[in-house]
């Protein structure tokens, strides 16, 4: 990649988006588009294609999307589909009409079966059945894995997916019952101590296990992704962990613990556990020199300084 090259980050102002934003700007990429969504509506197909049509972007990376907990995906299903599929075609569609020459599509590591042997390889991919609380939104993210893959076998494009674990940190969305279970902890656990609740409920047994990505190190696997020479000699798509898997109960008492909450954690039996068991091999991006560098706790303490600070903007 040239310093000088025309890169278009979708979604910069959310979590992955805006630590990508920091990451080239870091790296000394001059020409960095970033699109917030009053300046472009990535749900109009129009739009979307004058967009490209006027910037003609060398690198795409696709971070925009619906995203939220397991009762968000539960809950508004028809939307996770409709709304990822709609944007994400919507792009792919800009792209390919001007032949855009490299672009990068974030997916999640729902796309794996819900009963995927652990650690889950790239190949366990539609091996079997889905997890059914997230289904909408994993098939949405499956049917851009395949875009991006056929689009490659067709046109010759340097597209590429990337599948990465459970990602949190700085300028997540920190809500209380529609985000994903680190943020959603944070903020219902802050709201817990203002209250004065000497209990906290959890939802599901807290025996699940979960492996978590630090969004920086995230935007550090894009960047080698992006920057490899030859990606004609990558696979369609990889997988990007941490390798650290931590269980539900433990991770709300590290929160606990971070937030200096002193009630009692109990868990809700009767709401869903979701899948019980979810860690990614990371071996083929690792085998290009990509390695996360942020341990747990200290990610952690970054997320919960950034919630208790986050009137600041990216």
């Amino acid at each position: 990649m040239k310093k000088t090259d025309r890169i278009l980050i979708l979604g910069s102002t959310g979590l992955v988006g805006s630590s990508l934003l920091r990451k080239f700007s870091r790296e000394g990429f001059t020409n960095i588009l970033s699109p917030k969504r009053q300046e472009l509506d990535l749900s109009l197909q129009s739009d979307v294609l004058k967009y490209f049509e006027l910037h003609r972007p060398e690198y795409v990376v696709i971070a925009a999307a619906k995203v939220g907990g397991i009762l968000a995906n539960d809950t508004f299903r028809a939307d996770f589909i409709l709304e990822n599929l709609t944007l994400q075609q919507n792009v792919f569609n800009a792209a390919l009409a001007v032949k855009t020459p490299n672009l990068l599509f974030l997916g999640s590591s729902c796309i794996y079966p819900g009963k995927a042997p652990q650690p889950i390889h790239e190949s366990d991919l539609l091996t079997s059945a889905l997890e059914p609380t997230n289904e909408p939104y994993a098939i949405a993210k499956i049917a851009g894995l395949k875009v991006v893959e056929n689009v490659r076998r067709q046109h010759k494009l340097d597209w590429i997916s990337l599948m990465p674990a459970n990602i949190y940190g700085p300028y997540d969305h920190f809500d209380p019952t529609n985000s994903h279970v680190i943020p959603g902890l944070i903020a219902r656990m802050s709201q817990a101590i203002e209250d004065k609740q000497n209990t906290f409920s959890v939802w599901g047994s807290g025996q699940p296990t979960r492996e978590f990505l630090f969004v920086d190190d995230l935007a550090d696997a894009c960047f080698t992704v992006m920057n490899y020479e030859n990606k004609k000699n990558l696979p369609f798509f990889l997988n990007a962990g941490s390798g650290v898997s931590i269980t539900i109960k433990d991770l709300a008492s590290l929160i606990a613990e971070k937030l200096g909450y002193k009630g009692k954690i109990v868990f809700d039996t009767s709401k869903p556990d979701g899948t019980m068991e979810k860690v990614m091999d990371h071996g083929k991006i690792s085998s290009i020199g990509w390695k996360p560098v942020t341990p747990f706790s200290e990610g952690l303490s970054r997320t919960v300084e950034f919630f208790k600070n986050r009137k600041i903007t990216p």
